[in-house]
């Protein structure tokens, strides 16, 4: 291997290991979530930093399943957005688009009309509201 080659590969990998470093986990606070929609139930368990949350989220459909997987996303002002990857009623992976607005202490999950970009789910722009919202999260005390 060359000195050009040696080289090339070293500065590809400083940048491969700089780009890779994770945010401290130590920054987030566990928060626990609870919202019921006639008789189906949504439980959401995210970890909250000032600017990203990650965690999990699960829908039990009354006598017909439930869905449930991971959401990620970021947080600005008293918004929070990213996505839901799960598993549908035991069935194959889906990943939608995950929009919570923060008010009185409770998390409203908005809705509206999904699109892709760069191939990853999101809302088409203007379509997003809070308005009849499918489940309204109020926090758990442990």
């Amino acid at each position: 291997m060359n000195i050009k080659s040696f080289s090339f590969l070293l500065l590809i990998l400083i940048v491969i290991v700089s780009c890779n470093s994770k945010e401290n986990k130590d920054n987030y606070k566990e928060v626990f979530y609870q919202a019921v929609n006639d008789k189906d139930t949504a439980v959401l368990a995210i970890k909250v930093s000032d600017k990203r949350f990650y965690g999990r989220y699960e829908i039990s459909y009354y006598q017909f399943g439930k869905d449930s997987g991971d959401v990620r996303g970021d947080i600005k002002g008293n918004t929070l957005t990213g996505d839901f990857h799960y598993i549908s009623n035991g069935g194959s992976w889906k990943r939608i688009p995950l929009a919570l607005l923060k008010k009185d202490n409770k998390l409203i999950l908005g809705n509206g009309v999904i699109g892709t970009y760069m191939n990853l789910p999101c809302f088409i722009q203007g379509t997003l509201n809070y308005n009849d919202p499918k489940f309204v999260f109020e926090e758990v005390r442990k």
